[in-house]
């Protein structure tokens, strides 16, 4: 058979294991292991296990479960409920201001925990029922918290960034430096439609009352005096003071990630101990219980995906899709816009990490020929994903909103993500037009060559 043959018989034999219902691990792992048996070496088989520990026997891939736990120890502790609560107090008099809070406090969380879900989960448990309390709209509340939830990926330390790294190849301090440009854009257009959605709903709220028709709780004059703000803070500046110091040590030279990783999930264990009493071990144990289960199943599926990257690459599928794709001469723009299409498209059915290693063998290299810093890409590349998180028919994230705020129909959910789905694919346009928002703060601090 042609390599092409091959090619197609690979992709139709991967659409079809996951269409079966196999988690994604498994099919990925059975599809690569019946192609060694078809089209390579006998003795190929004897090399499963050593293949896959050589790939996985990375450094940089030993943070991720550092950076997990982490998370996990912020995820299940108050820290979201007091992030919200703080936030809050400090923005209610900006019109739109608790729509706002919960945009930073998402912002805040994603950077400290690292995972969307986490992130959707803790802010949108204290955040959703206090905006509709307050008269935001269903939809409203809950697009909020999912797209705030997304920033989970791209701002550092972000798991997905890490596999970028290892995928292209490229410095995870580079990339961890890149996202966070980026990622006060998102903030800012995030914020900005709250004021502006806010705004709509208070003056229909206005009309309707108007008209004699009841009072909308959006019309209510909050107030906190400077006492109650500041008696928020000391639960929440730990946190910060947390999330610091592990930048800090990162960008410092004073730790490696994984130093930088460990240090982190020791701290925060530390501090959901001391703030919250966390530490006896019926109290740490879902903790940990937590961390290795979403740990094993994301290294199995990086396993996988590397044993199915190895696959394409000995039989030189891989090789000759980046052939024909440099071969079609597409001009480098277009070449960028089908790859991100192709990106979304897979985002319907796939999570990041395995788009980030199936795709990577091939769509890098004629990315990188036409000279698009890879760096740079990474951060696009991840802005596209975390659309994947909130559109339909697999936005993770619309599924979590929905979990912690059954009551709200899925339907709500989807029509309050889509604007923001739109404010993402504006800022993937802006960094076109701007790239330096991305790369002028690594190429500040750090000299590494791209």
């Amino acid at each position: 058979m042609s390599t092409a043959a091959i090619g197609f018989l690979y992709a139709g034999a991967t659409l079809g294991a996951m269409l079966s219902g196999i988690p994604i691990a498994f099919a990925l792992g059975f599809v690569a292991l019946a192609f060694m048996v078809a089209f390579m070496p006998g003795a190929s088989l004897d090399t499963v296990a050593q293949n896959v520990y050589e790939e996985m026997a990375s450094i940089t891939l030993l943070s991720i479960p550092l950076f997990i736990l982490k998370g996990a120890a912020i995820g299940r502790s108050k820290a979201g409920q007091d992030l919200y609560t703080a936030m809050h107090a400090w923005m209610h008099r900006i019109p739109g201001g608790l729509g706002i809070a919960n945009v930073f406090a998402c912002a805040l969380f994603a950077a400290m925990a690292g995972s969307s879900p986490a992130t959707c989960s803790a802010i949108g448990s204290a955040g959703i029922p206090e905006m509709r309390k307050r008269g935001y709209s269903p939809g409203f509340a809950a697009g909020i918290i999912a797209a705030g939830g997304t920033l989970g990926i791209l701002l550092p330390p972000s798991i997905t960034m890490i596999l970028y790294a290892v995928a292209a190849e490229q410095s995870l301090g580079r990339l961890f430096l890149a996202g966070i440009g980026p990622g006060l854009l998102l903030v800012s257009l995030f914020a900005a439609w709250s004021m502006v959605r806010f705004r709509s709903e208070y003056a229909a709220a206005k009309e309707a009352l108007e008209r004699g028709g009841p009072a909308s709780p959006i019309l209510a004059d909050e107030q906190y005096s400077m006492a109650q703000r500041f008696s928020t803070l000391p639960r929440v500046l730990p946190f910060v003071v947390l999330l610091t110091g592990v930048m800090v040590a990162l960008y410092g030279g004073y730790a490696t990630p994984s130093e930088t990783a460990g240090l982190g999930g020791l701290m925060a264990l530390a501090l959901i101990a001391a703030i919250y009493g966390v530490w006896r071990f019926r109290d740490v144990t879902p903790i940990l219980t937590a961390t290795l289960r979403e740990s094993t199943m994301l290294m199995l599926i990086i396993g996988m995906s590397l044993l199915y990257a190895y696959v394409m690459s000995y039989l030189h599928i891989s090789q000759s899709a980046a052939a024909a794709i440099v071969a079609m001469q597409l001009s480098p723009w277009v070449l960028l816009v089908t790859i991100l299409a192709l990106v979304i498209a897979l985002g319907f059915f796939l999570p990041p990490v395995s788009i980030i290693l199936m795709t990577a063998p091939i769509i890098l290299p004629p990315l990188k020929a036409a000279g698009f810093d890879l760096v740079w890409f990474g951060v696009v590349m991840t802005i596209t994903m975390e659309m994947g998180l909130i559109h339909p028919p697999v936005g993770l994230n619309i599924f979590v909103i929905k979990n912690i705020a059954p009551d709200i129909p899925l339907s709500d959910i989807i029509w309050g993500t889509l604007p923001f789905v739109i404010l993402m694919a504006v800022a993937i346009l802006i960094l076109c037009l701007v790239p330096g928002i991305a790369m002028w703060l690594p190429d500040q601090l750090l000299t590494t060559t791209r």
